[in-house]
């Protein structure tokens, strides 16, 4: 039996695991206790005195209060900034089949996810010290082949091989369903994303389109298309990593619950100038690479920009900064919205309705209509980028029919030069 399969076995179901800061991995600090609610199938977290005395607020909703219990305020959840602990969809599969722990509650798979999870927060079964459950060291980039063909075998529910289990980590991101794991690639941590029987080179299109936002002045997450057998897969630096340091980080999606706004654009804006580092104008000009974000996701048809997709770094003053965008790439459904709220026509995707709420990104009306015209003469050109970054010629014809169609399209040229 592999140190993950006893791992496995040891666990014995509880109803309270413990928080832990794991900012400084080698100096963790409790938090407090996380709690199975069975009326809600969630969790809750009761933080710790010393916590209480020394530590901070993880977000808007979990206010430093003494013997308070914080509850999720939904089914299936976690309450405020420990739900982004839990594991994507991805990660719940690779538990129950890798794992199979005999209960999977939400707080399984809080413990699950293990030490490798997105953030700075971790999950000990112990109080007096930090014991989370580990799977073993990272594998390499020569790896990601093997990697490839285990994580196909999680997708047909094939038998993987004890000592090849540790390659396969199911906590590295926030959310999705999309196949990946963790490589260490030149001594830094990268999640590698894989295609799931998907019609076109899913991983490739992926880092052509983040290279593409680059253009266009946003912030992206380093990225390398690495070559299989068949087609690519897409390696992502991890950007909740600053050498040994763990970052805080909190999804858009519990940063704005938290603090009781809508899911959208606009709401996420106005938390980062209220929030965001204000020195040297950083929330303004933050705010405003979100417009071009928005923009792009709209003309490039990204329809999958959900509340996940958004991420705010937490420092040490308890201020937010906007993480580099990442999961950026046409959605290929032509949906005609986005799923977070865009302006006074809420997530339709058009550029008027990008521009009815632009004050609220610290822009003038000139300015607004500015940036979207560097971003759509930047996507403009996006099949001449894709075909230079190796993008097949098919591939490039499927998503024309989405990306090139006349509602975007049309919208497109009446702010650029395009012909």
């Amino acid at each position: 039996m592999n140190a993950r399969a006893e791992a496995a076995a040891r666990y014995k179901p509880v109803d309270q695991l413990y928080l832990w800061l794991l900012t400084r991995p080698a100096q963790p600090v409790l938090i407090g206790e996380l709690n199975m609610v069975r009326t809600s199938r969630g969790v809750s977290l009761r933080y710790d005195a010393g916590w209480i005395e020394r530590g901070f607020a993880l977000s808007e909703d979990l206010p430093l209060l003494a013997g308070e219990e914080f509850l999720p305020h939904e089914k299936d959840t976690a309450a405020g900034a420990v739900d982004d602990a839990r594991p994507d969809r991805w990660g719940e599969r690779v538990i129950k089949f890798l794992d199979k722990p005999p209960r999977l509650s939400l707080l399984e798979y809080l413990y699950f996810a293990g030490d490798d999870r997105f953030g700075a927060l971790g999950v000990s079964t112990s109080r007096e010290r930090y014991e989370p459950r580990r799977i073993g060291p990272l594998p390499r980039l020569a790896d990601a082949p093997v990697l490839h063909e285990l994580v196909h075998k999680v997708l047909a529910n094939e038998p993987i091989a004890a000592e090849q289990r540790r390659l396969v980590t199911p906590g590295v991101t926030m959310g999705g369903a999309r196949p990946k794991g963790l490589l260490s690639i030149d001594g830094e941590e990268w999640v590698v994303k894989f295609a799931d029987g998907d019609a076109t080179d899913t991983p490739l299109i992926e880092h052509a389109t983040m290279t593409l936002a680059a253009r266009a002045g946003i912030r992206v997450a380093a990225t390398r298309a690495l070559r299989l057998v068949h087609g690519h897969a897409v390696a992502v630096r991890r950007f909740d990593r600053d050498g040994a340091l763990r970052l805080h980080a909190l999804s858009a999606n519990v940063a704005l619950k938290a603090a009781a706004e809508p899911l959208g654009y606009p709401e996420l804006a106005q938390l980062l100038r209220r929030r965001g580092v204000a020195e040297g104008g950083v929330n303004v000009e933050q705010m405003r690479e979100l417009f071009r974000r928005m923009v792009f996701n709209i003309l490039i048809d990204n329809t999958d920009d959900h509340e996940k997709n958004h991420v705010l770094l937490v420092n040490d003053a308890q201020q937010y900064e906007l993480s580099p965008a990442f999961d950026v790439l046409p959605s290929g459904q032509a949906l005609g919205y986005q799923q977070m709220r865009v302006g006074e026509d809420q997530a339709d995707a058009t550029l008027d309705n990008a521009l009815s709420m632009s004050a609220l990104f610290g822009l003038r009306k000139n300015e607004a209509q500015a940036e979207v015209s560097r971003v759509a003469a930047v996507v403009a050109g996006w099949k001449q980028h894709f075909a230079a970054q190796g993008v097949a010629a098919r591939d490039i014809e499927f998503h024309a029919g989405q990306i090139d169609r006349d509602f975007l399209r049309d919208q497109r040229r009446a702010f650029s030069k395009e012909r």
